[in-house]
Parts: structure tokens; C-alpha cells; sequence
């Protein structure tokens, strides 16, 4: 008696690869709800703009290790910064927040005035590194 052999089927030939067709579409498509970007909406100056800013509209911070926020030469506490920099807006709509960081400081204050400015909608809004000595 002749068995017979059954010729064994490529993968294309076969419909697995339609079934892994329709699972990467249903697998991209549930993952892409997932898509939830969360953190600073930033607007950036163009490239070639130049803005000019006074000293009389500059507040400027500084942020040292501990992550205290030092202000002419006084450590204060978020709040306090709140408030200057409520008052200074109030005073002067042109004004532009300055905060330089201490580069042991850690993120999360970092990240604390950073949020800081973005609540108060402050326009004008710059942060740098202290460069070691």
C-alpha cells in the first residue's frame, strides 16, 4: 500500500499569514489608544529670532543642591515665588523668569517650578545650568 505524503505548505500558502495580518492591525490599533503623552507644552522661539530683554523686566532664581529656590540672595519656599512672581507680572507684563540650577539639584524641584511658571502662563520663561568651577 502507497501512503500518501502531504506536501507541507510555505507560510504564505497557508492562512496563518492572514491571521498574523489581522492580529498586528487589531494589536496597532488598541495600542495606539494608549498613546498618552503627558508633560510641558512648550513653545520655542524660532531658530533665527533674537529677543532682547531687559534687565529692570529680568527675574531671575537660582536653584542650589538642596533645591532650595534662592532669590536675591534669600531662600523661599514655592509659595513666596508664586507670589514675586505674580506681583512682578502685575507690575510688569514684559517680565521674563530666569531660573539657573545648581547641577546636583534634583528633577522633581526642578520639575515643581517648572509647573510653577507654566501655571502663572509665564511668556517669557528661561532655565540653565551653573557651570562647575
Amino acid at each position: 500500500m502507497k501512503i500518501k505524503r502531504l506536501k507541507k505548505q510555505g507560510f504564505l500558502e497557508t492562512c496563518a499569514a492572514s491571521d498574523l495580518a489581522f492580529l498586528l492591525i487589531i494589536y496597532f490599533l488598541v495600542i495606539a489608544g494608549f498613546n498618552i503623552t503627558s508633560g510641558f507644552i512648550v513653545t520655542l522661539p524660532a531658530k533665527d529670532s533674537t529677543r532682547y530683554i531687559l534687565s529692570e523686566n529680568l527675574l531671575r532664581f537660582d536653584m542650589n543642591a538642596n533645591g532650595d529656590i534662592i532669590h536675591t540672595g534669600n531662600i523661599i519656599n514655592l509659595v513666596t515665588t508664586r507670589d514675586l512672581i505674580i506681583n512682578a507680572q502685575e507690575n510688569n507684563p514684559e517680565i521674563a523668569v530666569l531660573l539657573t540650577i545648581d547641577t546636583h539639584a534634583r528633577w522633581q524641584n526642578v520639575v515643581s517650578f517648572v509647573e510653577l511658571a507654566q501655571d502663572l502662563h509665564i511668556e517669557s520663561f528661561s532655565f540653565s545650568m551653573q557651570r562647575d568651577e
